[in-house]
């Protein structure tokens, strides 16, 4: 001790090693402790993206499925609620840029963006679904082999060919023209995301004569989008998802904006559980 005392330059030389040994540990800091301290979470939703994330005509605030599950987080968190309005392009960068401390907006779990984000458990399930005449079958099966309208082009059309290789796929420039075919008696069913189909029948005229088959033809999984390496967030997270489903909160939002009484209704075919 008395050498460092008397050797100024060893103990600068001393002091910024130690600065830089700790500089890892400052970078590795807890971003949960980080919300909590400063006492609002920071959320990338879409603003234009309805049910997900869309401005309110009447409030000009942004509602929607996703924000109801932001604010539901953020009360766990016993932490004010940030939005931070985000397109698609936007949200991974928001995040890694340390402008958003989650992305709640209708992003899938893919293993591209996986290596980049860690995701929670799934909290909202889409993926291609049929529409078909309200008399139909239930049972995807029983399409196996029909005459079935797709959008060219589109994911929905490679797993139609893919799950059932012994349908006549007919393929059509967009999904109003689909549904035209299906009107027409052209097709059996159309496919297409099953939010799209919903917004779809939500706005036609003749909805009462069109149902929604609740099982998939293909599955994507929507998870909440958490900076790499924040493990005690992303168990926050998933904790207060699971707790959301097993209280029945998780219901009453998807009812809200997917129930029978929702501008864009369709069955509820997924729970939330841990991964």
């Amino acid at each position: 001790m008395a050498y460092f005392r008397q050797n100024p330059r060893l103990t600068r030389a001393a002091g910024a090693l130690l600065m830089l040994s700790l500089a890892p540990l400052a970078a590795r800091a807890d971003q949960l402790a980080d919300i909590q301290r400063a006492g609002v979470v920071r959320v990338a939703t879409f603003d234009a993206n309805p049910p997900f994330g869309a401005i309110d005509a009447k409030t000009h605030r942004i509602v929607g499925y996703d924000v109801d599950f932001a604010r539901a987080i953020a009360d766990a968190l016993g932490v004010k609620l940030a939005l931070v309005p985000t397109n698609p392009a936007n949200r991974i960068p928001l995040l890694q840029s340390g402008k958003a401390d989650l992305i709640i907006a209708d992003i899938t779990i893919t293993p591209e963006r996986a290596q980049v984000i860690d995701f929670s458990t799934p909290y909202f399930v889409t993926g291609q679904q049929f529409l078909v005449p309200a008399d139909s079958s239930d049972k995807l099966e029983d399409y196996a082999s029909a005459r079935i309208g797709a959008v060219k082009g589109t994911t929905g059309e490679q797993a139609l060919h893919h799950r059932f290789p012994n349908a006549r796929v007919l393929a059509y420039d967009d999904i109003p023209l689909a549904l035209s075919a299906l009107r027409n008696g052209n097709v059996k069913a159309i496919t297409q995301d099953s939010t799209i189909l919903a917004g779809l029948l939500a706005g036609a005229p003749d909805k009462a004569n069109y149902k929604i088959l609740p099982e998939l033809l293909s599955e994507e999984q929507i998870g909440i989008g958490v900076k790499k390496g924040e493990g005690a967030l992303l168990n926050a997270v998933n904790q207060q998802l699971i707790a959301l489903e097993h209280s029945g909160e998780a219901q009453r939002i998807y009812n809200s904006w997917f129930g029978p009484q929702s501008p864009a209704p369709q069955p509820r075919s997924f729970t939330i559980t841990s991964h």
